[in-house]
């Protein structure tokens, strides 16, 4: 009976787990600005039985791991048929179920904290509560048209929290970045699910053996186009568009650091549990109809092929550029799209359940080193330079103990962290891809930098002495901030062994295996102990620049920028990225839009102005006519009428004797004609 009941929960009731927190940013958008403790409670409350249900449904779906559990029902009827939408319960669901709801309610609870001064404390949690809602529909969507709704939910709630303190004119342009930038990765997202709708005339993942993502629609798109292109490979590269842009990957990466402007739990619940995990999520979910072209030899690019390069060069690019960052948020912001780029590169290598070993492995450790950042920056009245920190180790110990943990699970410290698990599951299945060695070079490079840029902020946050009054002035924050630290650090710890290649439970649940095959560490230890040794190579040389010698002072020059000046000042400036969108896509829309304001002002408003002038002169004219022509007619013809009836109406005067009268003389008058007519 129990387990009957978790079935219906698993399928029928999905709709409850998104439901909740859409309920609760319902209650904070109708509480009061005072009920600050309602709109927290019901965000956290409902926050928590959507992870209850989460696990209830982890439990279905690892009953039957091999099932794609699904709930199709119609939407409205088109005419010709019914459009028809879906939720879906897999292994691959349930684990980012249960990840996104625990997450998510340790940032919240942190943010209790946090957030506790802010004047718009209700609202924040209303919007915190959008967020997850919307990521949770998107993950148990069957339809990718319900999941692209979701999609941009997701968009619109990141948009409210990125400027959330919008009286800040770097917040608001930062949620107008990130809105936009992410709009041109949709774009494409949209036209491929338009022309996957044109061509299967369905959208469900899975439909009983008609879903876009079962065999007979998979074969019908593995056929060439005119261009050279599987039509699969198109529609997947298109999909592809919208995982770029909400993942942070090249070259739509230029929003994600930007988007550190909102309050720190956004940006831990952005680069942790949601935003940038919905376009790998999409890319896992898709994964079949990406592959759809790999049995084609005469494509001359696969969709996969693609991927994989893309995600090379984000992994390598933003650990580059994070070496350079000061700001203790954007180091931690490009660290995240170097690690995006690691999970894009899995999924394109072939294994995209390391792709996701490793988002969830990351979210856990990435949302640590956010929120440990924020405990950080609350504790030192807001300053997020670590040039201007320093000698917090003694004064927050167990912000020090826990944030220490996150940077050796991102780092990839061996055996105990697990970063090291996931990033050497992407490592060996990018080793074993016989396309190219490039991408393997890549992650392996990212490898140091990783353990170069972390170590350098450990050591500059919370060795040496304080440099500034906010830093010798900082103090341990409270439990409802330290204890989401511990947990997560627990987290950190314990979630890589799921998925060690002595026993890949994790990889064995998502691929839909009920048992699993492991094997000795031995196997493949080669490309494990470069690895290893890259970490200590990044740590060392980290700690001798950084953490050998402490800065002094805060103005004190960087030691690797004065090794490689021009070097660090390219990687501080973001590689002019920037500044190249600006001088080439801003000054071309710039230059469109007032070619349009052009058109709008003295084109089509001359000609409106014009044809409203001719229409005014005609209506002159024939005012004119009218008044002086048929009016004036018509009212004299009118007057004489009336005059003639009112000369008529007087004969007309009742008067019996008077009309004998006049009766009498014109009988007289009568007479005196015939008698006179007939003398003659």
């Amino acid at each position: 009976m129990f387990r009957v009941f978790l079935m219906s929960l698993s399928v029928q009731n999905l709709w409850l787990i998104p439901a909740l927190p859409l309920a609760a940013a319902a209650i904070g958008a109708l509480t009061p600005r005072t009920g600050r403790a309602l709109a927290a409670g019901a965000a956290i409350t409902a926050m928590a039985g959507a992870f209850i249900l989460s696990c209830l449904a982890l439990v279905g779906a690892l009953a039957e791991p091999a099932a794609h559990q699904v709930f199709n029902f119609a939407w409205f009827d088109l005419g010709h048929g019914a459009l028809r939408l879906g939720l879906l319960l897999d292994p691959l669901t349930a684990f980012m179920g249960v990840m996104v709801t625990f997450v998510s309610l340790l940032i919240f609870i942190f943010s209790t904290g946090y957030m506790k001064d802010d004047a718009n404390y209700k609202q924040f949690f209303c919007f915190l509560s959008l967020f997850a809602s919307a990521m949770l529909g998107l993950l148990v969507a069957n339809s990718l048209l319900l999941l692209f709704v979701c999609w941009e939910l997701v968009g619109l709630a990141s948009y409210l929290l990125i400027g959330f303190w919008f009286h800040k004119p770097a917040a608001a342009a930062a949620a107008k970045k990130a809105f936009i930038t992410t709009r041109i990765g949709d774009l494409g997202f949209l036209l491929g699910i338009l022309w996957l709708q044109d061509t299967q005339g369905t959208l469900l993942f899975y439909d009983g053996g008609h879903g876009i993502l079962e065999s007979a629609a998979l074969a019908n798109l593995a056929h060439l186009l005119p261009c050279g292109l599987a039509a699969s490979t198109a529609i997947g590269l298109l999909i592809f568009c919208g995982a770029i842009g909400k993942s942070g990957q090249f070259p739509l990466h230029v929003w994600l650091p930007d988007a550190m402007e909102g309050p720190t739990p956004v940006s831990a619940l952005i680069h942790a549990a949601t935003m940038v995990a919905a376009g790998v999520f999409l890319m896992a979910r898709v994964y079949p109809l990406m592959a759809a072209d790999q049995g084609l030899a005469n494509v001359p690019v696969h969709a996969l092929t693609v991927v994989a390069c893309i995600g090379a060069i984000t992994a390598l690019m933003g650990a580059l550029i994070a070496v350079a960052q000061n700001d203790i948020k954007r180091i931690l912001a490009f660290s995240t799209v170097s690690q995006l780029g690691y999970m894009m590169l899995a999924i394109g290598v072939g294994s995209w359940t390391a792709a996701i070993f490793h988002l969830l492995t990351h979210a856990f450790f990435k949302a640590l080193l956010f929120l440990g950042a924020g405990s950080v920056i609350h504790a030192a009245h807001h300053e997020q330079d670590i040039r201007r920190l320093g000698g917090l180790r003694p004064k927050m110990k167990v912000t020090f103990a826990t944030f220490a943990i996150g940077m050796m699970a991102l780092a990839g410290v061996p055996f105990l962290f697990s970063g090291f698990w996931s990033k050497e599951a992407i490592l060996h299945a990018a080793h074993e891809w016989n396309v190219s060695s490039l991408p393997l070079y890549a992650g392996l490079a990212a490898v140091v930098l990783t353990a170069l840029y972390m170590t350098r902020l450990v050591a500059e946050v919370f060795f040496g002495a304080a440099r500034t009054a906010e830093a010798d002035h900082a103090h341990e924050n409270s439990p409802a901030m330290t204890m989401p630290l511990v947990l997560l650090a627990l987290c950190a710890v314990l979630l890589g062994f799921l998925g060690t290649p002595a026993f890949p439970w994790l990889q064995a649940r998502l691929l839909g295996d009920s048992e699993v095959h492991g094997h000795s560490l031995l196997e493949g230890s080669g490309l494990m102990r470069v690895s290893i040794v890259l970490v200590a190579l990044g740590l060392g040389a980290g700690w001798a620049l950084y953490g050998r010698r402490p800065r002094a002072r805060a103005e004190s020059p960087d030691p690797l920028a004065a090794r490689a000046p021009r070097l660090i000042a390219a990687l501080a400036s973001r590689l002019g990225f920037d500044e190249l969108y600006a001088a080439t896509v801003g000054r071309l829309s710039s230059g469109f839009a007032t070619f349009c304001a052009f058109l709008e002002i003295y084109v089509w408003d001359g000609a409106v102005r014009f044809l409203a002038g001719l229409g005014e002169l005609s209506g002159l004219v024939s005012r004119e006519n009218d008044e002086q022509g048929f009016n004036a007619g018509f009212n004299s013809a009118s007057e004489s009428l009336r005059k003639t009836s009112t000369a008529y109406s007087k004969a007309q005067s009742g008067d019996a004797h008077g009309y004998l009268r006049t009766l009498a003389l014109g009988f007289v008058l009568l007479l005196i004609i015939v008698i006179l007519g007939g003398a003659r």
